[in-house]
């Protein structure tokens, strides 16, 4: 690339030679140098251009980036420089002096300069600075020479870019890598404008998009931090991350999709089954246009720590790079395949998977032999034979068969891609898994008694169970596949999820009555892989927002409630729920004439509630429950023409009614307010409180009776469906 007068501006639409590849830039264990040469062959073969070495654990990278590499670390990097550039691969080295540089001091400059000049001379021709996850407060002697932090990063930027040369590419990681660290705005940044306006025009940007993990990145997203820059960025790309979270690995394409959706007459549903009467309509929602490409100046993916399951994610980027937006020149060469003009992530998934079948069946990858019984009869190759006196194993009439492992098979593969998809989205098949068991759950008093769904119930826990035994197939597949350094890099995450699967499936078993319960899910002392999390997951599961960022999310693990006083104004609200509720009821009670209750005229907004007596819950949805009271209940007993002992008043004055909407499965929030409104009726002067429920209600039945304060309490008259249940204050 010809370097621009440093007095004209440049473009800010990309230019030049599209820079595309990726980045080992995550935080553990680094590569090893074999893989790095792995990764090159594979860069070369499907036509990525850029390898950018800047592993967070290594030592010399970011700790002690001032110390000079030994012989030993030299020769292997010097080998590492080589082999990049025997594939066609630009090997771009990054330092990270952030954490501790002062900036103002000439020995600290001379210290880096000294670094890169050592790799320099080991043969590379490309660099890179890195400001990014440091602190951003400068030292005293910083804030001496230096007008802002931005402009001490430039200067030093600028003026190693030129003693080395100003090398053709040239990348700088700012310590505001992403729109949401920019304050206020990426276009009101003074620090990503200072580095617009001062950064020299040869020197490049990286930039993750609008978050660190990138959900979506739109081509105005860009053309916004590319005017502020005054070039195109280089996009480092985190969307196949997984150095936050040890759990997770991501195995779905480079930019995707969503997936079905349909219409009815007054809002747009995610579809979960075709049912009649509805209208179809597919969404294909681009995460990644590719008419992002002219307006970069090129992409690194930074995936997965483990090397070997990140096929997906280097060989999808490599297929999105083939397909430019309508119009563009093709910025990146991809070999002699047909390029495709459509990039599609399903079809490039399916293009990775097909070719990652063929190297987890391969025997010429590190990792070992081939079991004998995987191997096809066609192969020369003999099984190694420790006797060779001794004949085979035959099993004789009524002995157990010989195991023979199954072959992996490309189902096996979309199946674990669809498991491990992509940090904002699961594949379809887990999507499909999660909402049949929470149908499942939901459903689950069809499966205890005969209903119109007990047949509908009965079928879908069977396909849940087909596909759970599917994911046990799979993983049965993978543990004997030849390759065993791709297995051994996925093995902790499928049996985790083999794990998953195997405890939901049982409890699904158990609602239909096929097995008696698991003791994983009703014992008080499981087995340790009964449960999940370790300390991390406990000290989660103690914050009041765990569960809330749940890819699937009806209902949410952990849902946020608010709790506060009942207004006036809640009265339409509170008698929409008290309604709802009423209709619902439970079996074919609802469709009869039901008796009043006592607290029917508090919910129904008729008697408001006593002051200090009524509170109100509210989700991000919207106010989701109740719990009101009269201290003096006769008034309403009188209104339904209810005859009460005077016994009955005298013990238990106060009259309760409490409503929740089936969605808040949590029953804290209800103990909760029932804590709060005993405390204010009590503080009346009340002795005591009552509630009655209709015996259909075994949800409000079987809070109560949990809560232990509350019994039941004879008292004449009553209607035969309805209980009384009592505490005294």
């Amino acid at each position: 690339m010809s370097k621009p007068d440093s007095t004209k501006r440049q473009p800010v639409t990309g230019t030049g030679r599209f820079i595309s590849g990726v980045v080992e830039g995550f935080y553990g264990r680094p590569w090893t140098m074999e893989q790095r040469t792995e990764l090159f062959k594979r860069e070369q073969k499907w036509g990525l251009n850029t390898y950018l070495y800047a592993p967070k654990d290594d030592y010399k990278h970011r700790m002690y980036w001032r110390d000079l590499y030994a012989a030993e670390e030299a020769e292997q990097l010097m080998g590492l420089i080589s082999a990049a550039k025997q594939h066609d691969v630009e090997f771009v080295y990054a330092i990270s002096p952030g954490l501790d540089i002062t900036f103002s001091n000439p020995k600290e400059v001379a210290a880096l300069k000294r670094k890169l000049d050592q790799v320099k001379e080991f043969g590379c021709r490309s660099f890179s600075l890195l400001f990014d996850d440091i602190e951003t407060e400068m030292c005293p002697a910083d804030k001496q020479a230096f007008s802002s932090f931005a402009h001490a990063q430039v200067a030093i930027t600028n003026e190693v870019y030129k003693h080395l040369g100003e090398p053709e590419v040239f990348l700088f990681c700012p310590t505001d890598y992403c729109a949401v660290f920019c304050t206020p705005s990426v276009t009101q940044s003074s620090y990503l404008n200072t580095v617009g306006e001062k950064l020299l025009p040869g020197i490049d940007v990286l930039w993750t998009g609008p978050k660190v993990v990138s959900h979506k990145i739109s081509v105005e997203s860009i053309e916004e931090v590319s005017s502020v820059l005054k070039r195109a960025p280089v996009i480092w790309d985190n969307i196949h991350a997984n150095d936050y979270d040890p759990q997770r690995l991501f195995l779905g394409p480079y930019k995707v999709f969503f997936s079905l959706l349909y219409f009815n007459s007054v809002r747009l549903c995610v579809c979960t089954s075709m049912t009649p009467m509805s209208i179809y309509y597919c969404f294909f929602k681009k995460d990644r246009p590719t008419d992002l490409i002219p307006k970069l100046k090129g992409v690194l993916t930074n995936p997965n720590c483990e090397f070997y399951p990140n096929f997906v994610a280097i060989h999808t980027l490599a297929t999105w790079c083939k397909a430019p937006a309508e119009g563009a020149p093709r910025d990146v060469e991809m070999g002699d395949e047909e390029q495709d003009p459509c990039y599609s992530p399903q079809k490039a998934l399916n293009l990775a998977l097909t070719d990652w079948l063929e190297e987890f069946m391969s025997t010429d990858q590190p990792g070992g032999p081939c079991h004998p019984r995987l191997k096809k009869e066609s192969s020369e190759e003999e099984p190694m034979q420790t006797d060779m006196g001794e004949s085979p194993y035959v099993p004789g009439p009524g002995e157990n068969p010989l195991y023979t492992a199954e072959p992996l098979t490309l189902d096996d593969l979309k199946l674990l891609s669809d498991l491990f998809y992509l940090p904002y989205e699961h594949g379809t098949t887990a999507r499909t898994m999660l909402q049949e068991l929470d149908w499942l759950k939901n459903q689950s008093q069809a499966a205890a008694a005969e209903t119109d769904k007990t047949a509908e119930w009965c079928s879908r826990a069977q396909q849940f169970d087909n596909m759970c035994e599917a994911v046990v197939q799979m993983f049965n597949r993978l543990s004997n596949a030849p390759n065993r350094s791709i297995l051994y890099d996925l093995y902790n995450y499928i049996c985790d999820i083999k794990s998953g699967v195997g405890l939901a499936r049982a409890y699904v078993k158990t609602l239909g009555g096929h097995s008696q319960p698991s003791a994983q899910l009703l014992n008080d002392d499981p087995e340790p892989w009964g449960f999940r999390g370790g300390l991390s997951g406990e000290f989660q599961r103690m914050l009041p927002g765990h569960g809330n960022r749940d890819l699937f999310r009806h209902p949410p693990m952990t849902a946020v409630y608010c709790i506060r006083p009942y207004c006036p104004e809640d009265k339409p609200e509170v008698e929409r729920i008290f309604r709802e509720m009423q209709k619902a009821g439970e079996g074919k009670t609802a469709l009869m004439a039901q008796p009043p209750l006592i607290s029917d005229s508090l919910s129904a907004g008729e008697i408001p509630p006593s002051p200090l007596c009524g509170l109100i819950l509210e989700d991000d949805l919207g106010l989701c429950g109740y719990a009101l009271a009269l201290t003096d209940a006769k008034p309403a007993a009188a209104k339904i023409q209810r005859a009460v002992s005077g016994s009955v008043f005298e013990e238990f004055p106060s009259v309760i009614a409490l409503e929740m909407l089936p969605r808040v499965a949590d029953p804290s929030p209800a103990k909760r307010m029932i804590g709060q409104l005993l405390s204010s009726i009590r503080s009346s002067g009340s002795r005591g409180a009552f509630c009655e429920l209709r015996q259909s209600n075994r949800r409000m039945l079987d809070f109560y009776s949990k809560l232990g304060s509350f019994k039941l309490v004879q008292m004449d008259g009553l209607p035969q469906d309805i209980l009384v249940m009592a505490t005294s204050l």
